[in-house]
């Protein structure tokens, strides 16, 4: 066992899940291993915390010192609920973004904790395809509360149409949002300075860890900020490019061949 990794934390979609969206015996029997010799195991997702409910309850991790990043990085919670950490948008930045997909001719939802305003768009979004948990609700978005969390934001549709998009928005938009692709057919808006490092920031300081204790495994351009940040950033084989180049270690197996299971394995236990 390498006693310096004290806490895992696991990207979804692409990395602790299959390609069914589920999670393998093999890594569950790991998972648990690691938990049973104290390592705390973290998962580190776009969605909010609602949407990942049938994922703890499989790892059984629903107690309150077990813990998620949610929102990427914008909520740190208590898999029982209790927020650590909470970063969101203002009402001028959704506006702003809504603006620049608007001229880009792609779908804007605006998530508020377990709600999804789909707001009146060009084409049609296909979030509601990927999050069947999440509450959607048709609206223009000048019906959109004034009164709620503005969590994030995606835009959800073609991956062709995305990529084009995701050329055409200019470098200000950038400078002022964290944006990036978490799927081939998703991309996501958060505020500045908020990814999947800066919630796991938020925790370890509560933790009383150190970056050089945490183990982060994923395959994502969202999963970036964490696999450089953490002592031991790990990428899926089938991780894209950016990902492998930031990574300490690159598996030989892919999110479908239990890659999570055999990096814990060899690393942890």
């Amino acid at each position: 066992m390498n006693k310096e990794i004290k806490l895992i934390a696991l990207d979804l979609d692409g990395t602790l899940l299959n390609s069914s969206k589920e999670i393998s015996k093999e890594n569950r029997l790991a998972i648990n291993a690691a938990r049973q010799k104290g390592v705390h195991v973290v998962l580190t997702t776009g969605r909010p915390l609602i949407a990942i409910q049938p994922f703890l309850k499989t790892l059984e991790m629903l107690d309150f010192e077990d813990f998620s990043i949610t929102f990427n990085g914008g909520l740190v919670q208590r898999n029982t609920g209790q927020i650590l950490s909470k970063k969101s948008f203002s009402h001028d930045e959704i506006l702003e973004i809504k603006e620049l997909t608007s001229n880009l001719g792609i779908p804007c939802d605006v998530l508020s904790e377990e709600k999804v305003y789909m707001t009146k768009s060009k084409i049609d979004s296909q979030y509601d395809t990927l999050n069947k948990i999440l509450t959607f609700i048709k609206v223009d978005f000048d019906q959109v509360p004034l009164d709620v969390v503005y969590n994030k934001i995606v835009s959800c549709t073609e991956k062709e149409l995305l990529d084009v998009s995701l050329d055409k928005i200019p470098e200000s938009y950038f400078d002022q949002f964290e944006i990036f692709k978490t799927q081939a057919k998703l991309l996501e808006f958060m505020p500045k300075g908020i990814n999947k490092a800066y919630g796991l920031t938020q925790l370890i300081n509560q933790l009383n860890l150190k970056p050089e204790n945490v183990m982060a495994m994923g395959d994502e351009a969202n999963d970036l900020s964490m696999i450089s940040w953490a002592g031991y950033g790990v990428a899926m084989a089938n991780a894209v490019p950016a990902v492998k180049e930031e990574a300490r270690i690159i598996s030989d197996l892919t999110n479908d061949q239990h890659a999570v299971a055999h990096i814990i394995e060899k690393y942890v236990l």
